[in-house]
């Protein structure tokens, strides 16, 4: 079978452009509106994408007065956005630093029974100062520490979610036997982080376990995509830094034992689609203008670790950065930022104005043939499996994806016409994993 495409719709209240809610068709209360993200949902389904995606901390994200701030709890809205879908997968963030593995395995698999296996958890380990102060800490955890943790985590959430064989269920009326005790499994976990006996208080789900989606790029991110992720959500800039993303997340997970093509590489890309370059232009320029700089010099320099005092609009970053070792969260995002500055020498105000799309992640403006170029070269070129699609403004932005790329793709064979599966496990090409208290399995080793 041909290599073909996967696609993800990252839906962020009213796009992924900070100034979108600012427009006429915009409305500014979109990001607790369940029925706004269920349309998206539907319309994404539509375009027949693998995946809807949601981002999340456990914290007020940003300053209020920037952009619609705040927003619903992503495994609740999938559970309802499951109601009105029947094929598209349903992935939702959650931390592994402030969560428990039980909770968070019970609610994944419940997610995946309520819409029939279609579940997926991006896995974060949560990069600020202000989430570890919601839960009863000073300071964030050390880099280390997270990855560590999430490391753990996920060996946890994993074992619950194998506690029930896929058997256990008998449903024997005649008998009166429900289920089979002797294929109901205890844990027993004791580790540095948790001690969790199980077994899960709900069985085996249609997936076994939901697709593990991993989105840092660190060292650390990567060594734990390498060893757990099915998926990564990832920011690129350029066609060798993906290429290059591309090939050591691979290897790692080849020298890890894995097969390489069960781990889906998707960068982030925002399109801004119009029928000729000139309209594409006009919408991101009107975009542009819309910024306020006062609230996107201080976002920048949160993520720089400054002072915003430090930053002049009219000139470029300053010389005396800190490196990336010193930086204790997102890592990966702080070096993309300052590498994409020094290298086109960007001014302050210029840097704020290529962020404001996708913070770090690719803006291609263009005309539907040339936003369908542009992921065809990455994808023929060893740079992606297929892409995050961050549309800047929603829903007319994901419409204008599905409407009038899409159909180019179908067109070049590089991407499916219909499902052909009915879990997300499917839509990726991954198998569904085997039972790590499998006793046939055991009695073969």
């Amino acid at each position: 079978m041909t290599r073909q495409l996967h696609f993800n719709a990252f839906l962020m209240s009213t796009g992924h452009h900070e100034s979108s809610w600012r427009l006429p068709e915009s409305d500014p209360r979109a990001n607790t509106d369940i029925g706004h993200f269920r349309r998206l949902a539907q319309i994404a389904e539509r375009g027949t994408f693998d995946s809807i995606f949601f981002a999340d901390s456990p914290q007020l994200f940003q300053d209020v007065g920037r952009r619609p701030a705040g927003g619903l709890e992503p495994i609740q809205v999938l559970a309802s956005v499951a109601g009105v879908t029947s094929r598209i997968g349903l992935i939702a963030t959650a931390t592994t630093s402030y969560n428990e593995p039980f909770n968070l395995a019970r609610a994944f698999a419940s997610l995946d029974h309520i819409s029939g296996g279609r579940a997926g958890w991006n896995v974060v380990t949560t990069a600020t100062a202000e989430a570890a102060q919601n839960f009863n800490l000073d300071t964030l955890p050390n880099h280390r520490d997270r990855y560590d943790r999430a490391a753990e985590f996920l060996q946890v959430a994993q074992q619950l979610w194998d506690s029930w064989d896929d058997d256990a269920i008998l449903a024997d009326k005649d008998a009166g036997a429900w289920g089979d005790n002797d294929k109901v499994n205890t844990v027993d976990h004791k580790g540095r982080f948790f001690g969790v006996r199980g077994p899960l208080n709900v069985e085996r789900s249609p997936q076994g376990h939901p697709l593990i989606v991993q989105a840092g790029s660190s060292e650390d991110g990567k060594d734990l995509a390498a060893k757990y992720a099915e998926a990564v959500f990832t920011a690129q800039q350029t066609l060798a830094d993906a290429q290059a993303f591309y090939s050591d997340l691979k290897s790692r997970a080849k020298a890890l034992g894995r097969n390489p093509d069960h781990i889906m590489i998707l960068p982030g890309i925002v399109p801004i689609i119009g029928e000729t370059q000139a309209q594409a232009q006009a919408l991101e320029s009107e975009l542009d203008r819309l910024i306020v700089p006062k609230y996107a010099l201080k976002e920048l320099a949160k993520t720089l670790k400054i002072d915003p005092s430090e930053l002049s609009l009219d000139e470029q970053l300053p010389a005396n950065l800190p490196s990336e070792d010193q930086i204790e969260g997102a890592k990966s995002r702080y070096s993309l930022v300052v590498s994409l500055a020094r290298r086109e020498n960007l001014t302050v105000r210029e840097l704020i104005g290529r962020l404001g799309g996708g913070r770090g992640h690719r803006t291609f403006t263009g005309t539907p043939v040339q936003v369908a170029d542009a992921i065809t070269e990455w994808f023929d070129s060893g740079a992606a499996d297929g892409f995050n699609i961050m549309p800047a403004v929603l829903p007319s932005g994901l419409e204008a994806f599905v409407d009038t790329v899409v159909p180019i793709l179908r067109e070049r064979g590089l991407f499916r016409t219909d499902y052909t599966g009915s879990t997300l496990r499917e839509h990726y090409g991954l198998p569904r994993p085997t039972n790590v208290f499998d006793k046939t399995l055991q009695e073969v080793g």
